[in-house]
């Protein structure tokens, strides 16, 4: 829910260079660079009557601006719902009480002779 919620308020561009009618580089949330054919001063395009062949395309993609909710724009019983479940959900997770184990530290005694091997008797 929480990755939806990130990728619909997410807006991004993408910018594109055409060079001619060839894309020369597209760039997303950067510049594209240009294939260095455009001009750069104003005296060549006085002296060049044709356009420039390149051409820079920008696409915005806006994400949502209206997630912005309130508690108090709820009506009475959406806010006693949304209460009911956000305590019922935090007391879900409550932790068990701490077991006391009172041979914790207990050390069995050594086994001198195995006894059910001396008194053949076996669980079958």
């Amino acid at each position: 829910m929480a990755l939806l919620v990130l990728v619909s308020t997410f807006s991004f561009t993408v910018d594109k260079h055409y060079c001619g009618s060839l894309l020369v580089d597209q760039a997303v949330f950067a510049k594209a660079t240009s294939c260095g054919m455009e001009m750069h001063s104003s005296s060549e395009k006085m002296m060049m009557d044709e356009e420039n062949c390149c051409s820079n395309q920008n696409i915005t993609v806006e994400g949502q601006d209206q997630l912005k909710l309130s508690f108090s724009s709820l009506e009475f019983d959406q806010q006693v719902f949304f209460t009911a479940f956000s305590f019922s959900y935090i007391n879900l997770f409550e932790g068990l009480p701490q077991q006391i184990i009172p041979y914790k530290n207990y050390t069995p005694p050594l086994i001198v002779k195995d006894i059910p091997v001396l008194n053949d008797t076996f669980l079958i």
